[in-house]
This record gives C-alpha cells, sequence and structure tokens, in this order.
C-alpha cells in the first residue's frame, strides 16, 4: 500500500497529479489550517501569452479556520466569471472543445466548500485521464489532530497499514527517512521532471495548471508526462 498526504489544491500543475497517479490512495489533506495566498484556491493559467492567477473567491477564508470549513464565495457570478477567463484564454487551444466542457462540470459542482470542490473534480479529471486512485478526505477519517507535522503523517500511514509514502520533494527536510523505516515505512520523494508541450506561438510558461496541460495535450500525451518524475 503506497499512500500521498497532500493539501486540496483546485486544477493542481502535473506534479500533484504524478504523485496521485503513483500511489493507491491519495488523501486530501483538508483538517489542516487553510494557508493565505497558497495553491488551495488559485492556480496559474496562460493568458495572452503570460501566466495569470486564476483564483476561485472565498467566503471569511482565514488561517485560523481548517480547510475544510472554508466557504466558497456567495456571489452566484463567481463561476460564470471564471469560466469566461478560462474560455477566452484557450479557446483557440487544440483541444479546447473536449476539455472546457470537463472544466465547466468541475467549476459547476454543486459543493459549498473548496475542500469539496477540489474532492469533487478529482473523480472527473482522473475519469478522463485514467487515474484509478482512491481518493480520500482527512477530516472524515483519522481523528487524529492532535498530533502535527510528521507524527500525524506517519499516523496516517499506519491506520492505513501503508508500506510507501511519497511526498513532494519540497518536504525533504521535513521527514526523518528513518523514522518511517522504524515504523515499517519506505520514505520517498517525488521530483517532477519538466515537462513542454506548444502554447499557441509563445515562448512555453512551465508548471502552469493542468487545465492548461489539458488544453495544448491529448490524453496519451498527458499520461506519458505522468510518468515524468523521479523518486528520491
Amino acid at each position: 500500500m503506497t499512500i500521498a498526504i497532500m493539501q486540496p489544491y483546485i486544477l493542481p500543475y502535473i506534479g500533484y497529479l504524478q504523485l496521485m497517479n503513483e500511489v493507491d490512495k491519495f488523501i486530501f489533506y483538508d483538517d489542516v489550517a487553510f494557508i493565505n495566498r497558497g495553491w488551495i484556491n488559485r492556480n496559474r493559467i496562460l493568458v495572452n501569452g503570460k501566466d495569470f492567477m486564476l483564483t476561485v473567491p472565498l467566503k471569511d477564508a482565514s488561517q485560523n479556520k481548517r480547510i475544510a470549513d472554508i466557504h466558497l464565495s456567495d456571489d452566484p457570478k463567481w463561476r460564470q466569471k471564471l469560466l469566461q477567463t478560462l474560455g477566452q484564454s484557450y479557446r483557440k487551444a487544440p483541444f479546447y472543445k473536449t476539455v472546457f466542457p470537463l472544466l465547466e462540470k468541475i467549476v459547476n459542482l454543486e459543493v459549498r466548500t473548496i475542500a469539496e470542490l477540489v474532492r469533487e473534480s478529482f473523480p472527473l479529471l482522473n475519469d478522463y485521464l485514467g487515474i484509478q486512485t482512491e481518493l480520500v478526505p482527512s477530516s472524515d477519517v483519522y481523528n487524529n489532530s492532535e498530533l502535527r507535522g510528521q507524527e500525524r503523517i506517519l499516523d496516517i500511514c499506519l491506520q492505513e497499514k501503508a508500506t510507501r509514502y511519497i511526498n513532494p520533494i519540497g518536504g525533504m527536510e521535513l521527514y526523518d527517512r528513518q523514522r518511517f523505516a522504524d515504523a515499517g515505512i519506505e520514505l520517498f520523494f517525488i521530483q517532477s521532471k519538466r515537462v513542454e508541450y506548444p502554447q499557441f506561438q509563445n515562448e512555453f510558461i512551465p508548471w502552469l495548471s493542468i487545465a492548461d496541460v489539458l488544453m495544448f495535450n491529448d490524453v496519451p500525451a498527458v499520461q506519458e508526462m505522468l510518468k515524468e518524475f523521479e523518486l528520491i
């Protein structure tokens, strides 16, 4: 059993999906503090040849609240505005006709919180890409919020009877490989390789949202991109 644990990110960059595709069970870490100006409710897309921060507006977002408790904006127009930005930016992209309806379904999901929006978006994305990983929200399952940092991650691994845990490369200084080994768990870090593809006639901008990747690449090409990483 291989697992990964990540905060829920809306339409994240491809490295997030590489990690999800590599594990048996992916846990949305949604009962930790919300991070202002992070990646939970926003990501970068291509607008007029430059990167642009696409943002899902939230209601009373605060770092004093859990991600699972952050509600979407009450403004009924935000979904239409977000889709309008995506539509105008990518209407000439080669896979617009198949990908835009997918993004419409995601943006129009009838949910109340950002955690729910992310969680419900991935069955749609994963079905499109053929990813079969099991998805679990941490707030519904593990009941270990009194633990912190590495010890909480380890406890989730033990509850899941995991034998391997994969973390993004940025966490190398946060986790002790020997501590995991003592618990019977192999610890790996995923390092995404840079993938490039034509973005209209523009100079390539890397690590944009998966929405950008899908607009310019067919499913077999993206499935190959999902393999472009190293485990360290």
